[in-house]
């Protein structure tokens, strides 16, 4: 996203600023936006501005509402790829876990035989 000198800055801008509110630009439309957290709005705004960018240079599309929609079908299908990924990660994660505490009650239950040989012998 370039930066607007303060000449370009709207008086609406200037009053959602003032009034806590990032302004953000995406797809060369203003919006004013609220969170608790403005260099992740501008972030988010970021990745959502290069995404719709993306879609239009590959299409033939100049309709921006057809670009935020096929844009907004790529970003759903990287989530639904990347939650796949974590939940992948996650069962193997979990069964490592498994396995590395059946090994440690197995090995307890050996330390603890010959602790208790040790003391009979």
């Amino acid at each position: 996203m370039q930066q607007r000198s303060a000449a370009e800055v709207s008086r609406s801008e200037l009053a959602a600023q003032a009034a806590g509110a990032v302004v953000v630009e995406i797809y060369d439309q203003v919006y004013q936006l609220r969170g608790t957290d403005p260099a992740y709005i501008e972030k988010l705004a970021g990745i959502v501005d290069a995404k719709m960018r993306a879609v239009s240079a590959h299409g033939a599309t100049v309709d921006s509402l057809r670009v935020a929609v096929l844009a907004a079908l790529n970003i759903a299908d990287e989530l639904v790829a990347l939650r796949a990924r974590f939940d992948t990660l996650n069962s193997s994660l979990n069964q490592a876990q498994n396995s590395t505490r059946t090994r440690a009650g197995s090995l307890m239950g050996m330390l603890d035989e010959v602790l208790t040989e040790r003391k009979a012998g």
